[in-house]
């Protein structure tokens, strides 16, 4: 039902009542279209709805809505439906262009001038990803573009002003992983204990090397002749023994603390989940020793390089 003039003590029927509660619902009875169309005064207050698999025009002139009027113009059909100034002005921030299922409202600031409000546009990106892992960048100004994923141990690179998938060089750092322990642990045996620092790691490629760094921290002797081991341990094998009697005496009745710091360059020729860790030893089994004493923090750092 189209707009309608009321007087002074006018009892409204059941479909005046109805047409007004769709018009304040933001609705108002809907008139189909199934081709290029100019609106009417009919069309004040109700829905002009295009259903067309080809390109339409709504098109809006002047002298037929007063101040006010709305009317709801919506596309369901495939075809671009373009609300179109004849003889009015129509001005929008949006897109006049409407897709299938897009729509707005037509508000008229005067007789012969509208503002379209968009209700929905769905004229954004098109998403242009594929494959899980691709990137989207702009290939020129807003225009978006697919980079798709690289391989294992690629490197994202500039090339030309372009992001690009590269193969790192020599020397580049594909991951590190890092831990930290503050826990005091001790032991008394002249066999390799592990230490609470401990990481593993996964290469990328079997023909990358892993750099070690290790530093522990707050290593305390007792007043007994006797010194501390350390060693780095991939797995269960020995890589590298880092000390062998640290903080030695030859004489009894002292204690002392100190700190050690090792870095190795590992080659484990694998792909698969590697672990290191630090293990240490009272030397002459005779007394015991602690690290971390005092809640000193140490570290273990392990690095993959490409060779």
């Amino acid at each position: 039902m189209a707009k309608q003039t009321f007087t002074v003590g006018q009892v409204l029927t059941a479909a005046q009542m109805t047409s007004l509660q769709q018009t304040a619902m933001g609705g108002g009875s809907t008139t189909a279209k199934t081709a290029s169309y100019v609106l009417v005064l009919a069309d004040a207050g109700t829905v002009v709805q295009m259903n067309s698999a080809s390109a339409t025009t709504i098109t809006v002139n002047t002298a037929l809505f007063a101040a006010g009027d709305t009317v709801q113009i919506q596309n369901v059909g495939s075809g671009v439906c373009t609300v179109t100034a004849g003889t009015a002005t129509v001005s929008t921030a949006g897109s006049l262009a409407l897709s299938q299922y897009e729509g707005g409202q037509l508000y008229f600031n005067t007789t012969s001038a509208a503002l379209f409000f968009d209700i929905v546009q769905s004229t954004g990106m098109t998403n242009p990803m594929t494959t899980t892992g691709d990137i989207i960048y702009s290939s020129s100004g807003s225009t978006p573009a697919r980079l798709g994923i690289g391989t294992t141990g690629q490197v994202l690179n500039v090339a030309s002003g372009l992001p690009a998938w590269t193969t790192a060089g020599s020397g580049a750092v594909v991951q590190v992983k890092s831990m930290n322990s503050s826990t005091a642990t001790s032991t008394s045996s002249s066999t390799f204990q592990d230490s609470t620092l401990t990481l593993a790691i996964t290469p990328t490629s079997a023909s990358n090397k892993i750099l070690v760094i290790a530093t522990v921290n707050s290593i305390l002797r007792g007043a007994i002749i006797s010194g501390i081991g350390l060693q780095l341990v991939r797995t269960a094998t020995s890589i590298s023994v880092f000390e062998k009697n640290l903080l030695y005496s030859d004489s009894g009745g002292s204690t002392f603390v100190g700190a050690s710091s090792h870095s190795f360059l590992d080659s484990p020729a694998t792909t698969s989940a590697t672990t290191y860790k630090v293990q240490f030893r009272s030397v002459n089994g005779n007394n015991s020793v602690t690290i971390q004493n005092d809640v000193a923090n140490s570290s273990l750092v392990l690095m993959e390089v490409i060779p």
